[in-house]
């Protein structure tokens, strides 16, 4: 294992064409087939980011912002913004294109946590983020400042 990899490293970019089995009765994309798609491009930057087997060890809050139509193409982004000993956080998002004019619009935004793995299955250490690029390094620093709001948020609607 390298002691350190860079955001692009991770960087991971998925396209789904919205079908009718993924819909709902409105024709738009059911939340748990999202939710899969975020989920997977997700360990998928994890994995290219650590070099290991990953899995995922939690999911902030999501909001669906904008519904993705049917025929629309889902674009799923995500990167490593932040290490652990043995652990990855990373961003993903989720925007909605429309394949005939290549208008978009932002859907769905969460951070997620994966856990590096060895061969065994036990938890193991994972590269430390580098963000040798001032485009690297304000990606990162605006996917923790986006966090960090969103968990104070949810702190003072716990405690209000």
């Amino acid at each position: 294992m390298s002691d350190s990899a860079t955001l692009m490293d991770s960087y991971t970019e998925m396209t789904e064409l919205l079908l009718p089995n993924d819909t709902n009765n409105l024709g738009r994309a059911l939340g748990g087939v999202v939710l899969h798609w975020m989920d997977i491009c997700g360990a998928i930057a994890a994995m290219r980011f650590s070099n290991q087997q990953c899995v995922t060890a939690s999911m902030d809050h999501v909001d669906f912002i904008s519904p993705i139509d049917l025929g629309e193409v889902a674009v799923v982004e995500a990167f490593v913004f932040s290490t652990g000993r043995t652990s990855v956080d990373v961003k993903v998002n989720v925007r909605a294109e429309d394949p005939r004019t290549g208008e978009e619009r932002e859907t769905t935004t969460s951070f997620f946590t994966f856990v590096a793995l060895d061969e065994s299955g036990t938890p193991t250490p994972v590269p430390d983020l580098d963000c040798p690029t001032e485009n690297q390094q304000s990606l990162r620093d605006a996917a923790k400042k986006e966090r960090m709001e969103e968990l104070h948020s949810i702190a003072e609607r716990i405690e209000g």
